[in-house]
C-alpha cells in the first residue's frame, strides 16, 4: 500500500468518494491531480492535500457534461508533461425515478458524462500508463450493476453499460500491466445520497432522517457507509498489492448486495 512515485488523476474529486480518495491516496505518497468543473473547490482541495513526500498536487477544471472540451483539456494536461500511473473515473450520478417517466436525454446526458467521458480519459492516459509499465484503472460506480436498485432506472442502464465496458477494457489493457476494475459503493454518506433521500421525501412526505435510518437498516451492518471506507478500497486496488486483481466488480455496501 504504497503510492510514493506513482501519480494519480482522480475525477469528481472536490467532494464525497473522490475527495476521500484523493486524500487517502495523497496519504500513501501519490501526487494527485484532481478533475472536477469547481476551481474555487479544486483550490481549497488541493491545499488539504498530504505532502509529507514532497508530492506535487494539481488539478485539471473540466466540465464532464462537455466532453469535448474535457478532450482538449486532458491532451492539453499530457501536452505540458503529465504524467499518470493511476486514473479513478469518478463522477455524480444521474436523478432518481422510474424508468417509465425517464426522459431520452437522461439516457444520452448520463451515458456521456459516465461512460463517453470515462473513455476519453482511458484512450489519452492508456499510453503513458503502458510506457510506465504500471496502469490502475478504477471506476466508481454502483452495486446497481449486480442488482438494480429502485427508483435508480438512468442511473442501473448506464452504470451496467460502465460495468461492460471496463470488463472488456481489462482483458485487453492487461498484458501492459495495467488493470481495471470496478468500485461498487452502496448507500454512502456524501451530498447525492442527501439529494435522492431529498428527493423521495418531497415524493412521500417521509422525513429525509427516517429515510436514512431505512437505507441503513437494509446493510446487514446496520448503517450507511463514509466515503472513507470506499476511498480505502480504491486506494488498495491503485496499488502495487492489488497487481494480479483485475476485471472484477468490488462491492462496498456492507453486505447490502444479495448476489455474490
Amino acid at each position: 500500500m504504497d503510492l510514493r512515485g506513482k501519480t494519480a488523476i482522480v475525477c469528481g474529486s472536490t467532494q464525497g468518494i473522490g475527495k476521500a480518495t484523493a486524500i487517502q491516496m495523497a496519504e500513501l505518497g501519490a501526487n494527485i491531480v484532481l478533475v472536477a468543473r469547481n476551481e474555487a473547490k479544486l483550490n481549497a482541495v488541493k491545499n488539504e492535500l498530504s505532502t509529507a513526500e514532497n508530492q506535487v498536487h494539481s488539478y485539471i477544471c473540466a466540465d464532464f457534461a462537455k466532453p469535448d472540451a474535457l478532450k482538449t483539456s486532458i491532451e492539453q494536461w499530457i501536452s505540458k508533461g503529465g504524467n499518470c500511473h493511476i486514473l479513478v473515473n469518478n463522477t455524480g450520478g444521474p436523478k432518481g425515478g422510474p424508468i417509465k417517466d425517464a426522459e431520452v436525454s437522461e439516457f444520452y446526458d448520463a451515458f456521456t458524462q459516465h461512460l463517453i467521458c470515462n473513455h476519453i480519459l482511458v484512450q489519452a492516459l492508456y499510453p503513458i500508463m503502458k510506457t510506465n509499465g504500471y496502469g490502475r484503472i478504477i471506476n466508481v460506480i454502483s452495486t446497481s450493476v449486480k442488482q438494480p436498485l429502485p427508483n435508480l432506472g438512468v442511473s442501473n442502464t448506464i452504470r451496467a453499460a460502465v460495468a461492460n465496458w471496463s470488463k472488456t477494457l481489462a482483458t485487453e489493457l492487461a498484458p501492459f500491466n495495467i488493470t481495471v476494475n470496478n468500485v461498487l459503493p452502496g448507500a454512502t454518506n456524501t451530498i447525492r445520497l442527501q439529494s435522492i433521500a431529498e428527493t423521495k421525501s418531497a415524493k412521500t412526505n417521509e422525513s429525509v432522517e427516517s429515510i436514512f435510518e431505512e437505507m441503513a437498516a437494509e446493510s446487514p451492518m446496520g448503517r450507511i457507509a463514509e466515503p472513507e471506507e470506499t476511498a480505502n478500497v480504491i486506494a488498495f486496488l491503485a496499488s502495487p498489492a492489488a497487481s494480479y486483481v483485475n476485471g472484477i466488480n468490488v462491492p462496498v455496501d456492507g453486505g447490502r448486495t444479495k448476489s455474490l
